[in-house]
């Protein structure tokens, strides 16, 4: 297995740091509103590459954190008369509920920055001790220029960055560069007490303290967009290394930035599409679909046309299954050649080992799920091809379906398999409503939920007792 490491700039050989055991810690986003399409994606590669390497028979743990006090979050609470706390509890749990629909599981931890700050002032008061950081009134500021290696992961140097960056209203800082590790309090804020007085975290230093707490020093991977690269991440490491004096991460795993048309995506130029509002458009698993055509690294397009294209291959990995499925209910042997007296049972299960090999050289090279997503294709084909001739038994149907399923719960699609646990929970709760207006005769309403399940993917059938929904075929 070989990892892309943002800070060397190369790929390198992946081992982790305790045998048997992958610790990751991806960035979380800041919840002030729902969350945008864009924090899906390295959403999306944590969960994909933790899959992986519990596929190899690594266990994982992966920490993901949630913000939940920033100064969004307070502008937006100030705004509607509100606390912060009740803001940052709403969008954390429709952060959590959004990504849910995805089908990937839950990372291990998902620490709330507010729930940490005794491990915050810990490290705040590391850094003073070290000389790596000083109080300026009720502030604490780190201190850049003492930290010789600040720069090595954006690749700038000080003195360029020194130049043209300016002290913010407000603040008493040695050096410009210097960033916040502690705010004082102000008016209409959150705050707790701490060494220095009332105040609240910076945004930089929670992340040092939790990956810290979970993870140990020297942890295997720490992930997140190219955004963060500077001056979040380059902050971690001189906040980490600075308390520690030993290296923080061991790889650092950044993923391209979304786009919508041309347009990197950005809340500044309101141009936003809410995860929520894709996935009330789309199917989860092709939102997945789209994030695994492109590598990781890469930055990517998101639009309507790369969705509904990602549709049409979710339902062609549908039917493969479907089609594999009904062919193991069937029963019996495969119509033998009509020369040989043979069937392609036996060259089918080669293309099968040989597609599976190559598909976990792919995942070896960099998460390169956008080949191994090729190789599904390429034995979905196989398969339609052969099963479509009338060449494929019952026992090797099984076969196929089974080493297909592992490869598709690798990159996250189980729902395309037709895995048990994969009808979204809204789908349940439509066909549910649907079933209640049935029974009070409206009819006219019961007929839209039914529609609204089919365009999402779903089909609800009327049995005995109830009700059944299935993937659409």
């Amino acid at each position: 297995m070989r990892l892309y490491d943002s800070l060397s700039q190369e790929k390198k050989e992946f081992v982790p740091r305790d045998e048997g055991h992958v610790t990751m810690y991806f960035c979380g986003p800041t919840v002030y509103n729902y969350v945008h399409v864009g924090n899906a994606r390295p959403y999306v590669v944590s969960m994909v590459a933790k899959r992986y390497f519990e596929s190899l028979g690594y266990r994982v743990t992966l920490v993901e954190n949630i913000t939940d006090v920033d100064d969004k979050i307070i502008q937006k609470a100030n705004a509607e008369g509100r606390s912060a706390a009740e803001v940052g509890a709403e969008f954390a749990q429709a952060y959590r509920d959004d990504t849910d629909r995805l089908g990937l599981g839950r990372p291990d931890v998902e620490p709330l920055a507010t729930e940490h700050i005794r491990e915050i002032i810990d490290l705040i008061e590391k850094l003073i001790e070290s000389g790596h950081a000083y109080q300026s009134g009720l502030d604490v500021y780190f201190k850049v220029g003492g930290f010789a290696d600040y720069g090595k992961l954006s690749k700038q140097q000080v003195a360029e960055m020194r130049h043209g960056a300016r002290v913010g209203v407000g603040e008493d800082k040695a050096d410009p560069l210097d960033f916040a590790l502690w705010k004082g309090a102000k008016p209409g804020e959150p705050s707790w007490d701490s060494p220095w007085g009332a105040g609240r975290p910076g945004w930089h230093i929670e992340c040092s303290a939790m990956s810290i707490k979970y993870l140990g020093k020297g942890f295997d991977i720490h992930g997140g967009g190219r955004d963060l690269i500077f001056p979040h991440h380059e902050n971690e490491i001189a906040q980490a290394e600075g308390a520690l004096g030993a290296p923080f991460v061991r790889f650092w795993m950044h993923n391209g930035m979304l786009n919508l048309g041309d347009e990197k995506m950005s809340k500044s130029l309101g141009n936003i599409l809410t995860l929520r509002e894709i996935l009330d458009r789309y199917r989860p698993e092709a939102l997945v679909m789209v994030f695994l055509g492109s590598h990781y690294r890469s930055p990517m397009e998101l639009n309507t046309e790369v969705l509904e294209e990602a549709e049409q291959q979710v339902n062609r990995l549908r039917n493969v299954f479907a089609a594999l499925a009904d062919r193991v209910e069937a029963g019996g042997g495969a119509a033998p050649d009509e020369k040989t007296g043979a069937t392609t049972a036996v060259a089918l299960l080669e293309r099968v080992t040989a597609r599976e090999r190559a598909f976990a050289d792919a995942m070896a090279d960099d998460l390169n799920t956008a080949a191994a997503l090729a190789e599904i294709f390429g034995l979905a084909r196989e398969a339609n091809a052969a099963l479509a001739a009338g060449e494929v038994d019952a026992d090797t149907a099984t076969q196929v379906r089974a080493k297909m399923g592992e490869m598709v719960h690798v990159l996250g699609l189980d729902a395309v398999a037709g895995s048990g646990g994969d009808i979204p929970v809204d789908i349940i709760a439509m066909a549910e409503e649907r079933q209640k207006c049935r029974a009070a005769r409206d009819f006219t309403r019961a007929d839209e939920l039914r529609a609204a399940i089919s365009e999402r993917g779903y089909e609800v059938r009327d049995v005995p007792g109830g009700f059944k929904v299935v993937a659409a075929k």
